[in-house]
């Protein structure tokens, strides 16, 4: 397979254009998800919308779906390595390689979209996480948020506890290592397939977005009990990471041009995660889906799982424990805000 990009050099990382100026540049970005997935894809398409019309056209983003330029559990290592320029996933993908990506790809009982948020751009949070994809020579970009999302699609009514052993469930993260605890074997499988894979029995139960992204590939035909709360993903992050020869090769007026189109998607997502929510879940309980919440004492054994998977990671990795030290103090504050702001 040919690339567009090599890491040989910085000029062929990006392709300039005659038109409409000198210094304009075009960058592919691989996707882990397919390209016209709900919501996921559309917060790439934002990301790229917004980074030509501050640039008044002079950059170019070229999406490219999963699997059309690397295979989708690629990506991260694709554009470290100057294979293709830029990527775009679901952060918490890399945890095997950068295990603080877990901490902002799914924090079980974290903390919500807008907290992260803040924390990300304003609390120190970004400047912590780059450190880690420093040394994947990889700049990162939080430019997707994702809402809260349901605990998942099970085959079995979930009553305690015990009816965890065995399962075989798509999920991944620290969440997937919580799991592990209490008896469920986690399977790390793409968007792309996680369909067949629920429905063909490869996986008893399975977790994979929001309601409307969950509706739009299907899981509703593979599924029967959908349960809530979204204790393992309570918000996460989807990042545009950029080779960094790519983005040193940058001048300063095209860095800031990405950094407010991140942005600006970023704010996109958070506004748009939540609506359509609502009405998707009307229509899955009237083709059949039963919408379940999960029982205490099953919340009780995550949460206690939970806990002994942070403090592990905490002692193996030390960007990670400055990470949750940061989050978690900001956490506490914005906790003490919202309950004196509280009006009940």
């Amino acid at each position: 397979m040919k690339f567009k990009y090599a890491v040989a050099a910085v000029s062929a990382a990006f392709t300039f254009a005659a038109a409409p100026a000198a210094n304009a540049v075009s960058i592919d970005i691989a996707s882990t998800f397919p390209k016209d997935m709900l919501f996921l894809g559309d917060g790439l398409k934002q990301f790229a919308k917004a980074a030509q019309e501050i640039s008044n056209g002079d950059i170019k983003i070229n999406i490219y779906g999963a699997g059309e330029l690397v295979p989708a559990l690629e990506v991260l290592n694709a554009v470290s390595s100057g294979a293709v320029a830029g990527g775009y996933d679901w952060v918490g993908y890399w945890g095997g390689v950068i295990p603080v990506s877990n901490l902002i790809g799914a924090l079980p009982f974290g903390p919500t979209p807008e907290v992260l948020a803040e924390w990300m751009w304003e609390g120190g949070g970004r400047e912590i996480i780059q450190k880690a994809y420093d040394k994947h020579n990889v700049h990162f970009m939080p430019c997707v948020v994702v809402a809260a999302e349901p605990a998942g699609w099970f085959n079995k009514e979930l009553n305690s506890p015990a009816d965890l052993q065995g399962l075989r469930m798509r999920i991944g993260g620290l969440a997937g290592r919580a799991l592990t605890k209490v008896g469920v074997s986690p399977q790390m499988i793409p968007g792309g397939e996680v369909f067949v894979a629920l429905e063909r029995g490869r996986i008893d139960a399975a977790e994979f977005s929001l309601p409307a992204i969950d509706y739009s590939i299907q899981l509703q035909k593979a599924g029967k009990y959908y349960y809530f709360p979204g204790w393992h993903q309570p918000s996460s992050i989807n990042s545009v990471t950029i080779n960094k020869k790519v983005w040193d090769g940058l001048n300063d007026t095209q860095k800031n041009q990405l950094e407010a189109a991140c942005r600006s998607s970023f704010l996109w997502t958070l506004t748009n995660g939540v609506p359509d929510q609502l009405e998707t879940l009307k229509k899955m309980e009237e083709g059949g889906t039963v919408v379940k919440r999960l029982p205490d004492s099953v919340l009780d054994v995550l949460r206690k799982a939970t806990a002994e998977v942070i403090e592990e990671e905490r002692k193996k990795d030390p960007i990670f424990d400055e990470a949750y030290a940061s989050l978690s103090a900001y956490m506490e504050g914005a906790d003490r805000w919202k309950a004196l702001q509280n009006m009940k």
